[in-house]
């Protein structure tokens, strides 16, 4: 090889060499940023739609830290297609799932899959159940309010402008689910105080309609009903409807949980009295941070446990 043959090879080495390493580092770097789907209920759901934006908005900022990846089902009771999501998660090896449960007991075989493939799991917004988790040995960590707490809040609220005695009827979410059950306790604990009595409990499955359709037959079934406490925003737009349609309108009072911006209008107007916020998109952002120091820290899922408490507050006009 001559000299000036020589000097060719040897600069496109160098060349190549130095195309090559930053794609490299790069590959390098990509290769090791966490992949974190998070998992919800129903996107049709006001409440979700706004825990996956700040989800996304908060992976935009930190784009270098992580990736992201939202899914969720088409219904609040669609527990299967939530179960099939979770599994598509574990075969495209995700490094964390953030999951918001539609069924506390149902999920957790799936988040022993999860976790047996050596996913990091982050319980957000309806709790997992406790002895379920205990009896396959998980620890799972719960990212979420005081649901009782909250619910008491609005019961306290609406309990003002009630008397010993008057009756009410609580529109609960779905019923296998501990956050439904939580704000059911809270609603019950705040009439019990002011001595109201409780008609009855039906599930309105978190759906406008079906809390439309459960608020009406409550005010049917029930005359002297004062007012429907709503396990969400969702039902307690239904409950509104209801109300209208039985001709009760400033008579029956109706409160609900979420502070979803359709419901604000209503607040404002006085068909809703009150509701509470949970900030969806913190919750989100919270537990994303869960899971990615677990990961950054090279935990396992076993090292995890506990309860990061998020905020819940009353909302009124």
């Amino acid at each position: 090889m001559n000299h000036r043959i020589r000097r060719r090879v040897l600069m496109a080495a160098v060349v190549f060499t130095a195309a090559a390493m930053p794609f490299s580092s790069a590959w390098a770097q990509a290769a090791k940023k966490p992949k974190v789907a998070l998992v919800m209920k129903s996107l049709a759901n006001e409440f979700f739609l706004t825990m996956e934006t700040g989800a996304k908005d908060y992976q935009k900022h930190n784009a270098s830290t992580f990736d992201l990846i939202t899914n969720g089902i088409k219904d609040e009771t669609d527990t299967a297609n939530q179960i099939r999501i979770v599994e598509q998660m574990i075969v495209s090896k995700v490094d964390a799932i953030v999951l918001a449960p539609a069924d506390s007991k149902a999920l957790v075989p799936v988040v022993k899959k999860a976790v047996d493939a050596g996913i990091i799991v982050v319980n957000i917004d309806n709790r997992l159940d406790t002895d379920v988790l205990k009896s396959k040995d998980l620890n799972i960590p719960f990212v979420g309010p005081d649901n009782a707490k909250g619910a008491e809040k609005v019961g306290d609220y609406l309990a003002k402008k009630l008397k010993s005695g008057d009756e009410v009827g609580i529109v609960e979410g779905v019923s296998t689910t501990t956050n439904a059950q939580q704000r059911t306790a809270g609603f019950k604990a705040a009439m019990q105080k002011v001595g109201a009595k409780v008609d009855t409990v039906q599930s309105g499955e978190w759906e406008i309609d079906k809390g439309n359709a459960i608020a009406s037959s409550m005010l049917n079934a029930y005359p002297n009903i004062k007012a429907l406490l709503c396990g969400n925003d969702n039902m307690a737009i239904g409950a509104v409807s209801a109300v209208r349609a039985a001709g009760k309108q400033g008579k029956v009072y109706v409160v609900g949980y979420d502070n979803i911006n359709a419901i604000k209008p209503m607040l404002k107007d006085g068909r809703v009295l009150a509701t509470a916020d949970q900030y969806a998109a913190k919750q989100a952002v919270f537990g994303i941070d869960v899971a990615l120091k677990a990961i950054a820290g090279h935990k396992k899922q076993a090292d995890l446990s506990g309860v990061v408490e998020t905020p819940v507050d009353l909302v009124t006009k």
